[in-house]
């Protein structure tokens, strides 16, 4: 129950209330992350704030100070309570170890991971929620005003969970902050860092080579990096046709918070010539980027026209 009291205060703190008339598009959310290790009986933890897909907040855990990884990632927070948000994370990691080791009874090793924040769905209502897993397994969710365990939960998660919502005052307070000051200060947040949410970064491109798929094959590599945001659409194409072939990744982030996307194709050695590699991205204003597969010798790079309603966002 100590955990809950403290969670509360930490919320209040790090969602204050604000108004904006930021327009955006989805997805808008913001979540703390936060992992808490006992191994080799010494403890560790991590804390993190996200702005979607961005880190924005992080924790320096040998000063106790929060960090702030954009001169906008403050929003509307004050020094005064920037203070108590640092001094309730103190009490409450002190707490959490007492919740861990007192009520739950783990022993070395352990990991304790807790996700805290809003997202808005279908651009009309916002929801808050809290996860907490143990082990990498789900132990314990918030969300409409209950704690509830998983569908295969166990006895005490169940317990534990019944405990807390018979606290009916805390556990309203806290669907408060979660679907009413969470959506507010993510909101501010969105407001303060528009200038850089909204900038448009033009991809950098190149092809190379990647390992010989098998005797006679080739595999195509077209690296497409510093792009954003980040929705992009990269295809190998021949003419005007799209290789069905093409296989893309993941969309990986930059340390300058830009992303990185490769796409390969693997083909006969005799049938690369006359392949290009084509990026479209909302930064090219309405041209694509080609690049041409010239072999060993290199590759040939250009801009052609391209009109957005082609764009997809893959």
């Amino acid at each position: 129950r100590a955990m809950l009291f403290l969670l509360l205060p930490l919320i209040t703190a790090l969602f204050p209330g604000g108004d904006s008339e930021f327009g955006f598009e989805e997805p808008v959310s913001y979540h703390i992350m936060w992992m808490l290790s006992f191994h080799n009986h010494s403890w560790a933890h991590l804390w993190s704030g996200w702005l979607g897909e961005l880190q924005i907040h992080s924790w320096n855990s040998r000063s106790g100070a929060l960090i702030f990884l954009y001169p906008w990632s403050r929003g509307n927070i004050s020094n005064e309570v920037v203070m108590d948000v640092e001094r309730t994370f103190q009490i409450l990691i002190i707490s959490i170890k007492e919740f861990v080791i007192d009520d739950l009874m783990l022993e070395d090793p352990f990991d304790l991971q807790v996700a805290i924040g809003c997202e808005l769905h279908s651009g009309k209502s916002w929801v808050g929620s809290v996860q907490v897993a143990i082990q990498g397994h789900d132990f314990m969710s918030f969300q409409n005003k209950t704690w509830s365990p998983p569908p295969m939960g166990g006895r005490e998660a169940q317990e534990i969970c019944e405990l807390f919502n018979q606290d009916q005052d805390n556990t309203y307070s806290l669907h408060m902050l979660l679907s009413d000051d969470c959506p507010h200060f993510t909101l501010g947040l969105l407001d303060a860092g528009k200038a850089h949410l909204q900038r448009q970064v033009k991809p950098e491109a190149w092809l190379s080579s990647g390992p010989s798929p098998g005797p006679g094959r080739l595999l195509l590599v077209c690296h497409v990096s510093g792009f954003y945001p980040k929705p992009v659409w990269v295809m190998w194409m021949r003419g005007y046709q799209e290789q069905l072939g093409t296989q893309r990744g993941d969309i990986l982030p930059n340390a300058d918070g830009t992303w990185y996307l490769q796409a390969t194709l693997d083909v006969a050695a005799g049938e690369a010539a006359g392949l290009a590699c084509r990026v479209k991205h909302s930064s090219l204003g309405g041209q694509d980027l080609v690049l041409h597969w010239g072999g060993k010798s290199g590759t040939q790079l250009g801009l052609v026209g391209g009109p957005l309603s082609e764009y997809e966002a893959r």
